[in-house]
Order: C-alpha cells, then sequence, then structure tokens
C-alpha cells in the first residue's frame, strides 16, 4: 500500500504542473475567444453572411486580433501613431472611474512587458538591525523625494505561490542588490524556494 501511495504521490508531482499550466493557458483562451475572438468573429460573420459560425469565424478573430495587436505596436513605434496613441491614453487618463483601472492595468502590464521592466532589480531587505532576517524583493522606486522620503526606497515583495505581494518602503541602506537574473528570482520567490532554477 506504500508503494502505491509513493507511485501516486510521485505521478501527481510531475502531472500537475503540466496539467494546471495546460488549463490556466486554456482558461486563457477561452476568455480571449469569448470576449476579443468572437466579437471579432461575429463582426466578420455579420460582414460576409455567408460564412457559417465555427472554426472559421474563431480562427478568423484570433488572426485579426493579432493583427490588430502587432499593428498597434507598430504604429507605436513612429511618431504619429505614438502621438495618437498618446492622446487615447491621455483621454482614458481623464475619465474618473476608468482612470484608477486603466492606470494600474497600464502599470501592471508595462512592469512585465515593458522595455523598462519595473522587477528587474532584485534585492534582499534586512527587516532587522543585525540582518538576521531578510526578505527577497524587487526594488520599484529608487528615489521616493516625492513623498519626502529622500533617504527611502520602494521594494516589493512578491508572495510565494501567490499573484499578490507587498510594497514596503525601506531605508536605501537595509536593502543589499542581487546579482541574479529578475526571472531567476521570480521563481525562486514564487516556488517558495525550491524552484530548481535557484540551483
Amino acid at each position: 500500500m506504500k508503494y502505491l501511495m509513493r507511485l501516486f504521490f510521485q505521478g501527481l508531482l510531475l502531472l500537475l504542473p503540466a496539467v494546471l499550466t495546460v488549463y490556466l493557458v486554456w482558461l486563457i483562451f477561452t476568455a480571449l475567444n469569448e470576449t476579443l475572438f468572437s466579437a471579432v468573429g461575429a463582426l466578420f460573420a455579420r460582414l460576409y453572411p455567408g460564412i457559417e459560425p465555427g472554426w472559421l469565424v474563431t480562427l478568423t478573430g484570433i488572426g485579426v486580433t493579432l493583427a490588430v495587436i502587432i499593428l498597434t505596436g507598430l504604429a507605436a513605434s513612429n511618431f504619429l501613431g505614438s502621438f495618437l496613441l498618446g492622446r487615447i491614453d491621455a483621454l482614458l487618463d481623464r475619465i474618473p472611474l476608468v482612470k484608477m483601472l486603466y492606470s494600474a492595468l497600464k502599470d501592471l502590464f508595462r512592469a512585465f512587458l515593458g522595455d523598462q521592466k519595473s522587477f528587474s532589480k532584485p534585492v534582499l531587505v534586512q527587516l532587522s538591525e543585525d540582518g538576521a532576517v531578510r526578505l527577497i524583493g524587487f526594488v520599484t522606486q529608487e528615489s521616493l523625494a516625492a513623498f519626502g522620503l529622500e533617504d527611502d526606497v520602494a521594494v516589493y515583495l512578491p508572495q510565494s505561490y501567490n499573484f499578490a505581494g507587498n510594497l514596503i518602503v525601506v531605508p536605501r541602506s537595509r536593502i543589499q542588490p542581487l546579482q541574479v537574473p529578475a526571472a531567476q528570482v521570480t521563481a525562486f520567490l514564487v516556488s517558495g524556494g525550491v524552484s530548481r532554477s535557484s540551483k
């Protein structure tokens, strides 16, 4: 019985990460399919009424969506496109309720996907005077002068097995930069310190 249990947990450890990854990708694709892809597909079906709804419409929706994303990136890389997108950005930043949500999402995506990623400076943060207790995080703001905190920095502390985290403000003297790639530190933190990429 113990041997069967050991085999069960060994199989579970091998299958669970793969199954959960596939499931999360499927959830993301399904959410996109039910919103963006299907909306584009429905518009395409309305323009061409003879086409039966199905895989062709969905694939067209995916293709058009990807094309729009790439063309938006292309537009943002030239002056005129950048100017127009800047105007749209400024408009969304003026609408009271939309501004809060839009700004937070924009900053979050820029932190992970932008050219200047915010989570690229891993550090150790000393919690005690003697440095015996430390946390690993990412410096997100080098200067907090706008808050009257000239000698402090903002450090984001991700939580293990979670997408949440905490932002703390600490004296600059309490942080020690880590000479480790940010992706490796992220994997180490999110996995609770058991990620193989940290070895």
